[in-house]
């Protein structure tokens, strides 16, 4: 099994780890100095389930790979339109895709039986760009139940989670699915083939499209958005238009909004990814953790007044944000 792992960061110098480690040829795809601790120490991994050093390929150029039977995306969504010259060489007739992406793919409504079936996603998919650049029937969706981060060039953290659950966007369990987990697993990760991963993305995303933009809103933690009792009133009612949006499209994931409260105040005083955006000055990414539910909203008629009011303020926050980056 050849895999590529293109935007070989945290999460996806962790999986090409352990993939090595499970005998398949991995090649990373990163640049800069992380690129250089690579080459020259391997990926490193700091793990409370032991430590260990991998040595994997690594390049910045993906021409060097060549075909590969699957592709990692480690990628931001918002990096997926632009990811093109990365990408196309490493395909062949049958490579796979894997995007280990929060929030809704651009394949959502690709293989899905139903009204909406092949509908394309402007929020996700500007234009079709994304689908010009990564076929949908290439994709085999990801749902990351795992935390790390890069403690230093070509040093991960691994904090917690061993989890990347995966699926067909069509629901059906496919050899290459099947064959992937197999490698997985044989690296010492947790990785279930679901017959309709969409449940598993409703389930993430609940807590991606509140905390994340309230987080950035507030500069708040985690903990402190759930300790202020307003703010986690809001949190809930974001939540509750979320899964009406989710039933009005079939999915019914089963896990309560309290259980979901109680499991991110659990993990403290962290700050999500898109609060260290804003705080890093890039792009926070938002169109695929917030916007894209407002317009699922539109699309299924569902009245969802709190997601539009967040979004609203989330979206000009990023706006200005960025205008201040570049000044």
């Amino acid at each position: 099994m050849k895999v590529a792992v293109v935007g070989a960061g945290a999460i996806g110098a962790f999986v090409g780890a352990a993939l090595h480690r499970a005998g398949a040829e991995v090649h990373l795809i990163a640049r800069g100095a992380h690129l250089d601790a690579l080459r020259r120490d391997g990926v490193q991994v700091l793990s409370p389930r032991g430590d260990f050093t991998a040595y994997p390929n690594a390049t910045d150029d993906p021409s060097e790979v060549g075909p590969a039977d699957y592709v990692f995306l480690g990628l931001k969504a918002n990096s997926y339109a632009a990811s093109g010259p990365l990408v196309h060489p490493l395909l062949h007739d049958r490579t796979a895709i894997i995007a280990a992406q929060n929030g809704i793919p651009w394949w959502y409504f690709h293989g899905l039986p139903g009204q909406h079936t092949g509908h394309r996603l402007e929020s996700v998919d500007p234009g079709g760009a994304v689908s010009a650049t990564l076929a949908p029937e290439r994709a085999i969706g990801c749902v990351v139940y795992a935390a790390t981060e890069i403690e230093a060039p070509g040093v991960i953290r691994h904090l917690e989670g061993t989890r990347f659950s995966i699926g067909e966007p069509d629901m059906t369990v496919s050899r290459r699915c099947l064959d992937f987990s197999e490698a997985m697993q044989a690296g010492g990760l947790k990785c279930p083939v679901e017959p309709d991963l969409r449940n598993d993305i409703w389930i993430k995303l609940l807590g991606n499209i509140s905390f994340n933009p309230i987080s950035a809103l507030a500069r708040a933690t985690m903990v402190q958005i759930c300790r202020h009792p307003e703010a986690r009133e809001l949190v809930t009612e974001m939540m509750r238009e979320t899964l009406e949006v989710a039933a009005r499209l079939g999915s019914h994931p089963k896990i309560s909004i309290e259980r979901r409260l109680a499991g991110a105040e659990k993990v403290g005083e962290h700050k999500t990814s898109t609060l260290q955006d804003l705080e890093r000055g890039k792009p926070m990414e938002l169109d695929v953790l917030l916007t894209a539910v407002v317009e699922l909203a539109e699309l299924t008629g569902t009245p969802v007044p709190t997601l539009r009011a967040i979004n609203a303020v989330a979206d000009l926050l990023n706006r200005t944000s960025s205008t201040r980056s570049i000044a």
